[in-house]
This record gives structure tokens, C-alpha cells and sequence, in this order.
């Protein structure tokens, strides 16, 4: 026997078909005839389905012809004054959408976002009242679909950066120029420039701090890879030590990362690793620090430091919200991937330890961060990270 033509379903109709399918509270007659399509869409033939859904073979191939004719509207519901309302307006599908678009505790739910099902209870609750009659028992499949067509997400949340800093445009020039002058540093292959050296030189430094980094212990060994389980096996609980701060600066032209692990990142500890800074490079050089808003950089007791150093230290500050300028984010990305993410230590110590070590293994072989952007991608990224989501 040929096999029997598969009925071509669209894929939105399908899922919404499959919805049915999973949803109890939908009618019997409704669920029966989504079978029937669902069915047909596999290749049965007419006799087979009729078998399986225990009805005759001429209203299998009734609901078949309904949807080739008429789509799932026409397949599922029975023309009006047959047990089937009028189908659902333009002004029901504004409704809908406009309720989506309300927030559920507004409206006097405990929820900050729709699911579909609440959604779909809500708008089975409060159709009548609101004289959409037809709604009453609109499903969770239609909801969707609904939703889908109008390009609305509400179990979605997106966060946005607004503007704030009304200098952002300058303060991001600032930092650019500094990077377009760090540029003339290397030659076309990357490689940095000789410079006399008897002439003060500029050393500009990427800072930011990563605070609040915790110290994790386990309650149970860790259990190696093995043949058949190629993963490493840990207990789930876990003993919490405390955390510390990471100071840290990376120097633009040589790559060197360097590292200062407090307990906190307060005034004393930004001063104390600007006092690194002037140990490590020489009397009569400028040190350039490209750096975020936070209060300890602009503190009393920074600026009182600062002014025992006259002319040793630039700070160029980042816009607010523009922390992505700055070239050491991309550093503390690859430190979490490469060190930090699921690290285990028996004590806050012994983390201090570790963290300086990782500091050791890459100065080994430093690199050197390069600004890759021309000021026309920059704009672009700049209203991208401020206007859209993050």
C-alpha cells in the first residue's frame, strides 16, 4: 500500500496544535480534532486516524479539508451558531495585547512578569467584563499566537543604561585619545617602539577594581575524572570564608598586570596601590590611570595622597555606564574563565596565594592589550550599550 500524503502543517500551527494537546482544560471535541491534523501532518491515512481516534473515516477527512481550506480556525471550531462564537476581532486581539503589556502586579497580581498561563487565566477571567465575550475560553496556544504576531515578549525582561553622565561624550573622547596615543607606541606589527630612554616617559595603566571575590571550601574531596564519568565530581554544599578585593592595573605598552589583595577596596587600598605604582616605575615619569567613578578615586584621602606627588599621577576618567572603554574588563573576563569560575580553597590565604600566582604565570608572558575601534564604531557601540539592553 502507498503510504498516505502527509498533511503540511505551518509551523505555528503546529505548536499551537501541540499546546493543545498538552493543555486539560481544553474541550474534548477540540483536543480530538488537533489529534486528527496532528496525525495527518505524521503521514497516516485517513482509515488509520479514524482507528486511532475512534470516529468515522468522513469527519477525519472533514476536519482535513476544513484546515487546507480555511487554516486551524476553520479546522478546530464549528461555524457560528454551530457552538462556536464569532471568531476573534481585531478589537479582541488589541485587548489582549494590551493587557500583556500591563504589568501583573499593577493589576493586582504578585507577579512582575506574564507567563502564558497566567495571562491566559487573566484574560479567560476578565474577558466578559470587559465585553470581549469570545475570550472567556481563548487558550494559552492562541494567547501566543496573538503575542507572537504582534511581536510582544512579556515574560521578557531587558535591561537598559539611561545616559546619566552629562559629560559621557567627552569623557569618552578623553580616554579614545588616549588609546589613538598609546597606538604611536607600536610599530605596524605590533611591537613596541624604542624610546629614548633618558626622556620622562608616560606609562598608562587600565585600573579597576574586582571586589568581593569569595573564598570557597569544600565540605567533601573533590572526585577526579574517570573512564565513564569524564568530569570532575563535586558535593554540592560548600563553606564559605569570607572574600576579598582584587586592585588591579594592566600597563598598556608592556602588558604587566599588576596585582594588590585586600580584605576591602576602600580609600587606604586605592592609595596603597597608587604607592605600588610609584615604587614600580621611575622618579620624574607620569603615571596615567584610566579608571571608573568610583568615590574612593575622588576621596579626601586620595586627593590629599595625590597632592604629596604633584605631577606623578593623571587620573582619565570613564564615562558613567562606560565601563566597556576601559581594556581591563576584557582582562578580568579571561581571569574568571581561566582561574576563578568554580575555584575551591581551605582558606581565604590560601586564595590570596592563588591569585597572585595567576598574576606570576601570565607576566610571563605579558600581553599587550590593543584599542581596536575607529571612533565611528565607538559611537555605535556607545548608543548600543546606553539605549539598548545590557
Amino acid at each position: 500500500m502507498p503510504k498516505a500524503e502527509a498533511l503540511e502543517l505551518k509551523e505555528r500551527d503546529r505548536k499551537e496544535l501541540e499546546s493543545i494537546m498538552r493543555t486539560p482544560t481544553i474541550e474534548a471535541r477540540i483536543m480530538q480534532r488537533a489529534r486528527i491534523l496532528l496525525l495527518k501532518a505524521e503521514g497516516l491515512s485517513t482509515d488509520a486516524i479514524a482507528d486511532k481516534v475512534g470516529i468515522g473515516r468522513e469527519s477525519v477527512m472533514d476536519r482535513v479539508s476544513r484546515y487546507k481550506d480555511g487554516g486551524l480556525e476553520k479546522a478546530l471550531y464549528d461555524a457560528e451558531g454551530r457552538g462556536r462564537h464569532s471568531e476573534i476581532t481585531d478589537s479582541d486581539k488589541a485587548w489582549i495585547i494590551s493587557e500583556a503589556c500591563k504589568r501583573p502586579k499593577d493589576i493586582g497580581y504578585s507577579a512582575e512578569a506574564w507567563t502564558y498561563a497566567k495571562l491566559t487565566e487573566h484574560i479567560n477571567r476578565s474577558a466578559m467584563a470587559a465585553g470581549h465575550e469570545m475570550l472567556e475560553t481563548v487558550s494559552k496556544a492562541t494567547v501566543w499566537k496573538i503575542l507572537e504576531e504582534a511581536e510582544i515578549k512579556p515574560f521578557r525582561m531587558r535591561y537598559y543604561c539611561e545616559k546619566r553622565d552629562s559629560d559621557f561624550d567627552e569623557k569618552m573622547h578623553n580616554v579614545l585619545v588616549v588609546y589613538k596615543q598609546l597606538s604611536f607606541n607600536f610599530d605596524g606589527n605590533g611591537e613596541l617602539l624604542v624610546k629614548d630612554e633618558e626622556a620622562p616617559q608616560i606609562h598608562t595603566i587600565s585600573y579597576d577594581e574586582k571586589p568581593s571575590i569569595q573564598a570557597i571550601a569544600t565540605v567533601a574531596p573533590d572526585l577526579p575524572p574517570k573512564e565513564g564519568k569524564g568530569f570532575i565530581q563535586r558535593d554540592s554544599e560548600y563553606k564559605r570564608l569570607g572574600t576579598v578585593s582584587l586592585l588591579t592595573g594592566i600597563d598598556l605598552l608592556t602588558g604587566d598586570a599588576i596585582p594588590l589583595v585586600r580584605d576591602s577596596h576602600k580609600s587606604s587600598d586605592f592609595i596603597q596601590f597608587l604607592q605600588k605604582l610609584d615604587e614600580k616605575y621611575p622618579e620624574g615619569d607620569i603615571i596615567r590611570l584610566i579608571l571608573d567613578n568610583h568615590s574612593v578615586h575622588t576621596s579626601k584621602e586620595t586627593m590629599a595622597y595625590l597632592k604629596t606627588r604633584p605631577k606623578r599621577f593623571q587620573f582619565i576618567f570613564n564615562p558613567k555606564h562606560g565601563s566597556w572603554l576601559n581594556m581591563i574588563e576584557g582582562f578580568f573576563g579571561k581571569m574568571t574563565r581561566q582561574m576563578l569560575r568554580g575555584i575551591r580553597v581551605e582558606s581565604k590565604e590560601e586564595l590570596v596565594s592563588r591569585i597572585y600566582k595567576y598574576f606570576d604565570e601570565i607576566n610571563e608572558v605579558p600581553v599587550v592589550y590593543h584599542w581596536k575601534y575607529n571612533l565611528k564604531e565607538i559611537r555605535k557601540n556607545a548608543k548600543l550599550h546606553i539605549d539598548i539592553a545590557i
